[in-house]
């Protein structure tokens, strides 16, 4: 990754912020560079920007095709009927977007009876950008809306969760195996001059999130990433009942390492460093360990599934076939463009991932 220089004339906010932050206290961790990248209070990127879409920093699969969204509803329809058709029931969507991927499964959920009479829909959004987009995409939701920044504000009772691209968004830590310095540093982020550089931490035996085999066996300059907020996600979900969550998102389903941290800007990659602020930052989801901690809380968990194969089994090709059946020829076209990047192995289709967790619910759900 390139390092940013930090010339005060063009000099990011945030990028002095933290500048400053550095050359008071010394260097920081990864996990909190990208804390406060995402989400500071004053200039964080997810608290300033409404990056998603063609004209923003990048696209998520509810607005390639409507189908993802349709897809979603159907599945929440069925996971409700699973619980025993529950009233009240709070649909609720961590990190909604722009309100794409809710607009559409509310707009199939009018064939599920019962289930709008039923539910609240509860958003968990920091943005006030994308609220402001939520709102507008919701503005004729058959279901009352509310918003809160933490999911532990939602109401409790039965609970049905979507998080697309949620999980990703969560800052990660970064440990480099040094068998010179005994065990593994924590990487950090410094300054050298008037330059953001990646910096070594003090060691420890094993990371957290890795197995002590794994951890002995590693050869130098490996890169482990922990998330520590996952922990606290899973325990939230666990201490609801019926529960059941939808969890999409790109990432592994094996043991796995590396440096998958990347920023995005204007739907180009861009340097870690260049803007502090500006910039959409992620990371691979560990769906195995994620999968661990959820049955560590006594959950089930079902998948990881392809994402492809998954809308396959949910009936994405009969949906299709009936949009397709009255579109133009130039839609139609857009809509296959835009349903092969979902399913294709090659592009959306074997990155993404679907995992299902549920509490409280005896059967798999769909199509698990």
């Amino acid at each position: 990754m390139t390092p940013r220089l930090l010339r005060d004339s063009d000099m990011p906010p945030l990028a002095k912020k933290l500048a400053a932050r550095i050359a008071d206290a010394g260097p920081i961790s990864i996990h909190d560079y990208l804390e406060a990248c995402l989400y500071d209070s004053e200039y964080g990127y997810y608290r300033t920007k409404a990056g998603i879409g063609r004209g923003g920093d990048f696209i998520t699969a509810p607005e390639i095709s409507q189908v993802f969204g349709e897809l979603i509803g159907l599945w929440a329809g069925a996971a409700w009927r699973q619980m025993g058709e529950p009233a009240p029931v709070r649909l609720v969507e961590l990190g909604p977007g722009r309100g794409t991927l809710m607009a559409d499964a509310l707009r199939v959920l009018k064939i599920a009876p019962g289930f709008l009479a039923a539910a609240t829909v509860h958003l968990v959004e920091t943005s006030k950008a994308l609220r402001d987009a939520q709102r507008a995409a919701l503005a004729r939701s058959p279901a009352c809306l509310s918003w809160h920044d933490d999911f532990k504000n939602v109401p409790s009772g039965p609970a049905i969760l979507i998080a697309n691209e949620f999980l990703d968004c969560l800052p990660v830590q970064q440990f480099v195996f040094d068998s010179a310095a005994g065990g593994w540093r924590e990487r950090m982020i410094g300054l050298e001059g008037d330059v953001f550089r990646f910096a070594a931490g003090s060691v420890a035996q094993t990371p957290p999130g890795l197995d002590a085999a794994a951890a002995t066996g590693s050869e130098d300059g490996a890169i482990f990433e922990h998330r520590p907020a996952v922990g606290g996600v899973i325990d939230a979900f666990a201490a609801r009942s019926p529960f059941a969550a939808l969890l999409i998102d790109y990432g592994y389903s094996r043991p796995s390492f590396g440096d998958t941290v990347q920023a995005v800007r204007g739907h180009r990659f861009a340097g870690l460093f260049d803007a502090p602020g500006e910039s959409d930052i992620t990371a691979h989801v560990d769906f195995l360990g994620l999968k661990q901690t959820a049955a560590d809380a006594k959950m089930k968990a079902f998948g990881p599934m392809p994402m492809g194969e998954w809308l396959l089994r949910l009936g994405l090709e009969p949906r299709a076939a009936q949009l397709l059946a009255r579109a133009s020829e130039e839609d139609a076209n857009e809509m296959r463009s835009g349903m092969a990047r979902l399913v294709d192995p090659a592009q959306m289709g074997a990155l993404f991932k679907v995992l299902a967790l549920t509490n409280g619910v005896s059967a798999p759900p769909p199509p698990f």
